[in-house]
């Protein structure tokens, strides 16, 4: 833990994936062959949370899908940080890069499946949700002990607003 505390304290941007980690996987389809899709909000918030904190989010997910557009929306995740439909995340990783001015080292990857290995692999911080692939936990930086879609990323955001000391007052400032 102490190495992922370490790794969290320089992260400026942390990069969703989202079914299996926005979400807990699961596809739900109507008879008329309409998607749905279950977002947990605890997790939102603690994506809220880091934006409050200066620390900024991103989506770069396999499937294509309105209901993403719609979630980031409501979080106030930039319309030009979500990447959709990309199987192979690495192009949608690299324009990010260039747009955001930011080094790998300062961006974090929430994975949970093989797909999500390049980019891990890129990046400062790799964290696996609870319930990720074991492939993937063994690559990871650190593993949650939450599953995707049910407080991974809550879990996620309040130990990288505490490993760059931010958490306490944070935290405080819900009292006043």
């Amino acid at each position: 833990m102490k190495r992922a505390l370490e790794l969290a304290q320089t992260i400026k941007l942390v990069i969703f994936d989202v079914d299996g980690v926005l979400t807990d996987g699961s596809l739900f389809y109507d008879d008329k062959g309409h998607e749905y899709k279950a977002f947990n909000s605890k997790d939102g918030h603690g994506i809220r949370m880091l934006q409050d904190a200066g620390i900024e989010s991103a989506i770069i997910t396999g499937r294509k899908s309105e209901l993403v557009l719609h979630r980031a929306q409501n979080l106030n995740i930039s319309p030009s940080l979500i990447y959709q439909g990309y199987r192979d995340k690495r192009p949608a990783f690299a324009d990010l890069l260039e747009k955001t001015e930011l080094a790998a080292r300062n961006i974090a990857y929430v994975g949970d499946d093989v797909m999500d290995l390049p980019i891990m692999n890129k990046v400062g911080f790799a964290i696996a949700v609870n319930d990720a692939h074991p492939f993937v936990c063994k690559h990871a930086d650190w593993v949650t002990r939450a599953n995707g879609g049910k407080g991974a990323v809550r879990e996620i955001s309040e130990m990288i607003l505490e490993a760059q000391g931010k958490l306490a007052m944070m935290l405080e400032s819900y009292l006043k």
